[in-house]
């Protein structure tokens, strides 16, 4: 109760108020880099990363109109960069720019150049983060988003603009809150979904619209219930209604409802959906069968879900996480 009386609370305040965040096992030092071979040894031409199982994982390839899109984008941002290579604006959205088109690795060395330049600039760990979640570097994705939090603890929160718009052009999230959302993913990934809570707590002390507050929600509920704290899970769900006017995150807003049981589990379920939100929506129902006492189930169909191709998704990479720690 005491929580979602929090949560409503912080819904009142006006968007994208200034607010400090706690500390999440930041450090005063910048995170040590670590050589490229030491991280992937050996990865085959092309590959950006080897899976948690073993495998190689290429780019996809996008449509040509996207393709050709994202080309302009990164042009754009590499005239931005040349003109001043010092300039930190111009270095994360070159950064960003590449990493949509899944070059990650890239991406990496573009922030990391970044933090070099701007060592105290919690974006750049941020970022690095996020993108070492993506090639499964989950220690590192730590240290950099851990960094990050200790960066910004007590400072004033500011929007992050959208790489991708939503519908309406209104940015959802800020730097915190996707700083202290990486961070406790990345502990989730590695099955630590008691360290992870603390992030949640963190990202919830940040929430201040519906998308920030179903994002949060989605996570913190089925680590919540990993852990076999159900009460207090179903705590999370108390202030998620059906009403919520929310802009993007629609596929952790229906697994809420459906977590609430007010949408079917099988009318979300499809695991062939190559739509990130498709694949994340697809990991929550799968492992809502896993801890609802239908591990088997729940099983069978995180392996669906590794039959596609959407690798880089996080419901993918939830997924091969649990086959990981299944044994493969």
């Amino acid at each position: 109760m005491r929580r979602t009386l929090l949560i409503a609370a912080t819904l009142l305040v006006p968007l994208f108020a200034a607010c400090g965040t706690a500390d999440s096992g930041s450090s005063d030092a910048a995170p040590a880099e670590t050589p490229a071979a030491a991280v992937a040894p050996a990865l085959p031409e092309g590959a950006e990363a080897f899976s948690l199982l073993g495998e190689p994982l290429y780019p996809s390839t996008a449509p040509a109109d996207v393709a050709a899109r994202r080309a302009d984008d990164i042009a754009a941002a590499r005239a931005d960069y040349d003109a001043d290579p010092d300039d930190a604006d111009a270095i994360i959205w070159l950064g960003r720019r590449i990493g949509y088109t899944g070059r990650y690795r890239d991406a990496i060395e573009v922030f990391s150049e970044g933090a070099a330049k701007h060592p105290a600039d919690a974006r750049m760990y941020r970022h690095r983060g996020h993108r070492r979640i993506s090639v499964r570097e989950f220690d590192a994705a730590i240290a950099d988003l851990s960094h990050a939090a200790g960066l910004v603890e007590g400072q004033p929160d500011e929007v992050e603009p959208d790489g991708q718009p939503n519908e309406r052009g209104i940015p959802t999230s800020t730097l915190q809150s996707n700083i202290h959302y990486h961070l406790a993913l990345a502990h989730y990934l590695k099955g630590d979904f008691e360290t992870a809570l603390q992030s949640y707590e963190d990202y919830f002390a940040v929430t201040t619209n519906p998308d920030q507050l179903v994002a949060i929600s989605h996570w913190w509920y089925m680590a919540l219930r990993r852990l076999g704290r159900d009460e207090e899970a179903a705590a999370v769900l108390e202030p998620v209604t059906a009403e919520l006017d929310v802009i993007e995150n629609t596929s952790y807003h229906r697994l809420l409802l459906m977590y609430r049981g007010e949408i079917e589990a099988n009318e979300l379920w499809d695991p062939e959906s190559e739509d990130p939100a498709g694949v994340a929506i697809a990991y929550g129902v799968a492992n809502w069968h896993f801890y609802s006492g239908r591990a088997e189930q729940g099983e069978e169909m995180f392996r669906r879900i590794l039959e596609g191709s959407g690798w880089a998704g996080f419901g993918y990479i939830a997924a091969e996480a649990e086959i990981a720690r299944l044994g493969g």
